[in-house]
């Protein structure tokens, strides 16, 4: 009788998880419909992979709602813990179906690398020839990042400052009294949230149409920038426009745009005009991409490079690696030995918190600043008493706890993941740029293989798997996955 108990405790608490679950399936399965459309006006087989796919999930989805029609969505910590991983893998899979199924006969492994790197707004791509693929399929790839970068804001400003993860504790603010209530809050959070990608979105499009592209080019360029993500439909990535330079400068705008955090603008349409200029995270990235452009822009002008074509590609390239966008428009890995040295630095960096982008985070390596001159201050200064505050608000014991665990595991993963892979026989340099590009969600990496020239495709499958797992423990901020193998997580 007891075990019977016990058993039924356990369904019910597993039952809000997956009716959420559900739920995002279904919301998945509905923006599917629209390549699936398109794929059945053109008359292209692919129409039939989306189909299936759509079907699988929206069976799926229906199964579990019917099981838990009376269960209420209420949510503790270690719920949300599960829920914010078995999302971000369970969505990853799904997306992968059309993939597996349609007329490109992607393998298995191939399909969910694509789908995880779309989900996860990596942006690392297997597929070659991609200016032949059928319209559906470039807007689903599209599509992926798309929703793949609205998931990331509110996980970044709704849930991950209530889990304490990394450090984000430092941006819940006061009026987030979650308790036990995650939903109603997260549902704020996500209108406001939704109306301004929305809005920044069909911007770009509008952008990029009138600038001179086609316009489904402009529809799925439009989302893959502001999301961060860097799907291009070319095998030139953005370089397909190199020769226009105002789209490239509009695509820097939008990566940019992108990478600022999304709870600065609802302030700034509350009427809080100078909100951007005043967040420390923000005058932090303009100031390092401000340092990183005049430098390599002086570089590539001393190489003989036009002043005006150096400064275009070295803004869109910066901005792109530092946004971990992951758009290519110029190989920047042949530009000398101080470029590549630059952007791989520039791949740990990231944007700021509560956006689109990937990476540490501007303002862990701003918190790591200030604690490190307060040291140094302690060195000189023993019985001193100096105080450490970040956006004028005192950094807490938990804060500062949360960015060091962060960034201690941030780098273990990489080398974790970086030694896998050369187990698995590939070189050094594809080695560690193929593991850091993965966790900090970049995109391209540096070699010959996974260089911005090429693509992951002729990595092995194994090799593969392993970035799948880097991709989606770089965009789970690490720590909400590694909770989750911990025995004293279950037992709570």
């Amino acid at each position: 009788m007891l075990a019977r108990r016990t058993a039924i405790q356990r369904v019910r608490h597993w039952a809000p998880v997956f009716k959420v679950l559900a739920l995002l399936w279904l919301v998945l399965a509905a923006f599917m419909l629209v390549p699936w459309l398109v794929l059945l006006v053109e008359g292209d087989v692919d129409a039939m992979a989306f189909g299936m796919s759509i079907l699988i999930m929206i069976g799926s989805s229906a199964a579990i709602l019917l099981s838990t029609l009376r269960v209420e969505v209420s949510f503790k910590p270690w719920q949300m813990f599960v829920l914010t991983s078995l999302s971000w893998v369970s969505i990853s899979g799904f997306a992968s179906l059309p993939l597996v199924l349609g007329a490109t006969q992607l393998s298995f492994s191939n399909a969910v690398f694509e789908s995880v790197s779309g989900i996860t707004t990596t942006g690392s791509t297997i597929l070659s020839n991609i200016d032949d693929l059928s319209d559906g399929l470039k807007l689903w790839r599209g599509l992926m990042q798309w929703l793949g970068g609205v998931g990331i804001i509110v996980m970044g400003i709704a849930i991950l400052p209530f889990l304490k993860v990394g450090g984000m504790r430092l941006f819940h603010t006061e009026s987030s009294d979650w308790s036990d209530k995650v939903m109603p809050r997260t549902g704020g959070i996500a209108k406001a949230t939704l109306v301004i990608y929305c809005g920044m979105t069909l911007t770009a499009v509008a952008s990029y149409w009138l600038g001179g592209m086609a316009p489904l080019d402009a529809i799925v360029h439009a989302m893959t920038s502001v999301a961060t993500g860097g799907f291009a439909n070319s095998d030139a990535s953005f370089g397909a426009y190199a020769d226009r330079p105002h789209l490239m400068w509009m695509g820097s705008l939008f990566m940019l745009g992108g990478a600022l955090p999304f709870v600065i603008y609802i302030r700034v349409l509350r009427g809080a005009r100078m909100a951007l200029w005043q967040d420390q995270q923000v005058r932090g990235l303009l100031g390092l991409l401000a340092m990183v452009i005049l430098m390599l822009t002086a570089w590539r002008i001393w190489q003989g490079r036009d002043a005006f074509e150096a400064l275009t590609q070295v803004t869109f390239n910066v901005v792109s690696v530092v946004t971990t966008t992951g758009y290519a428009a110029d190989d920047y890995a042949a530009w000398g030995s101080l470029s590549a040295v630059a952007f791989f630095y520039l791949s740990f960096i990231g944007g700021c918190s509560g956006s689109t982008s990937g990476g540490m985070k501007v303002f862990r390596f701003q918190v790591a600043s200030i604690l490190l001159r307060n040291q140094l201050r302690f060195l000189v200064h023993a019985n001193g008493v100096f105080s450490a505050r970040y956006n004028g608000h005192p950094l807490t014991d938990d804060v500062t706890r949360g960015v060091i665990a962060f960034s201690f595991f941030f780098f273990l993963t990489i080398a974790g993941l970086a030694l896998g892979l050369s187990l698995l026989g590939l070189d050094l340099v594809t080695a560690l740029s193929g593991a850091v590009t993965a966790v900090a969600n970049v995109g391209p990496g540096l070699g010959e293989i996974i260089g911005p020239a090429g693509n992951f495709g002729p990595l092995p499958d194994a090799a593969k798997w392993l970035l799948c797992i880097g991709m989606l423990m770089g965009r789970l901020e690490i720590l909400t996955v590694l909770v989750l193998f911990t025995p004293m997580f279950w037992r709570k």
